[in-house]
């Protein structure tokens, strides 16, 4: 039985997709610069008998795996490459050996299980009917996104893929299982530059001068009724600032104010109108307080919608192959993704992995300077992206 076969190959190469793991995670890239990983993705393709492997966007590989009759369907299985610029807390002999850079956020275990995905499928190609193409691609971490950049240099063509999967690790999900939620997913993200100008002066001659202080703070509170006041309730929005930066002093006023913040919710429509909704407000206080204005907003990734009926049978697949008990429903989740852009182009199916071991401390949320995962859970991480692929591929 084709199930049985993957899962004894998944703990047969758990050891190498672990050891993968770690010497990705030892040797992090930042977005768009993961030169190194990629000759180490073509290297272990190549490795393993994969030949048909095709460079995309300077640092992304496309490759193929055809099983009997290649042309009947085509399904795509994708991972993603880059680091984070963090400085990594964990002591662990696979710390990272590129000061300020870590893999923060599981890529380097994404990588390594689709790796391990990919040995596993070309095993067991004379198994299955049609094609299955592995993405794996730079720039998650960065607008305007690695997966954006992949499709334009046709990723998804030549053949192009019915459906595409994609995995992620989470570290709030106990290792031994995996977490699903079909239809909208993740949130659209787009970022916000902004500067408010005024005119600097000694703080004890406040009318001598236009506060970009006082300003930017007033501006910044009238903007959470974008959220509080303009949004549909029922539409999740999330409207943060992060940066604010006012280089004067106790007693000096700056001539400036920088702030950097985040938009994000879960549809089109509205992200469109809340962008006039700031732009408008932003300027009318701004302006009406006698500042000048510059507002940037950088459109990022769109919202990630999981494809309901494929996201129901690899939830079914997944029960086969871990048990019911161990595949959980999952929320909406405002954090952003570019998988988004893959599943705007065709069906998508973006799951978890969960990789917590409270036993070991394995526990921090990603993007922090602790954050590890279980290795133990790249033996599913392996295995269940090979049998989803599969098992998506036998169904019509």
């Amino acid at each position: 039985m084709l199930l049985s076969k993957i899962k004894s190959l998944a703990n047969a190469y758990k050891e190498e997709v672990i050891a993968n793991r770690r010497h990705i995670h030892a040797n992090p890239e930042l977005s768009f610069q993961e030169f190194k990983t990629a000759e180490f993705v073509e290297s272990k393709l190549k490795e393993v008998g994969i030949t048909e492997i095709e460079k995309k966007a300077t640092t992304g590989w496309a490759a193929l795996i055809k099983g009997k009759n290649p042309d009947k369907k085509v399904i795509a299985l994708r991972a993603d490459m880059d680091a984070l610029p963090i400085i990594e807390a964990n002591e662990v002999p696979y710390k990272s050996q590129n000061p300020g850079v870590m893999h923060a956020c599981g890529h380097d275990a994404h990588t390594a299980s689709l790796l391990g995905a990919a040995k596993i499928l070309n095993e067991v190609r004379d198994d299955f009917e049609g094609t299955i193409k592995l993405i794996f691609q730079p720039g998650e971490e960065l607008v305007p996104g690695g997966a954006s950049l992949m499709i334009k240099d046709k990723v998804l063509e030549n053949p192009r893929p019915a459906s595409i999967i994609g995995q992620h690790v989470m570290p709030f999900i106990p290792a031994g299982k995996v977490g699903f939620r079909p239809g909208i997913y993740m949130a659209s993200t787009d970022e916000l530059y902004i500067t408010v100008k005024g005119k600097g002066g000694h703080g004890a001659m406040p009318e001598t001068f236009i506060d970009p202080v006082l300003i930017a703070s007033h501006m910044i509170v009238a903007l959470q009724q974008i959220v509080s006041r303009v949004a549909n309730p029922k539409i999740p929005s999330v409207l943060s600032f992060g940066r604010v930066e006012a280089l004067g002093a106790t007693n000096v006023i700056p001539n400036e104010v920088k702030i950097q913040g985040t938009f994000r919710t879960l549809d089109e429509p509205w992200r469109a109108k809340a962008h006039e909704k700031m732009l408008q407000i932003a300027h009318g206080i701004v302006e009406g307080m006698g500042g000048e204005l510059d507002f940037e907003i950088r459109k990022g990734y769109p919202f990630l919608k999981n494809d309901p009926e494929l996201t129901a049978r690899s939830m079914e697949a997944a029960k086969e192959y871990l048990g019911e008990e161990n595949v959980l429903d999952l929320d909406i989740w405002m954090a952003a993704e570019d998988f988004a852009f893959y599943s705007q182009e065709i069906d998508g199916c973006f799951y978890r992995l969960g990789t917590r071991n409270e036993a070991k401390g394995i526990v921090s949320g990603v993007h922090t300077p602790t954050f590890d995962i279980e290795e133990d859970a790249l033996e599913i991480g392996c295995g269940l992206m090979a049998w989803l692929a599969v098992s998506e591929l036998s169904k019509a």
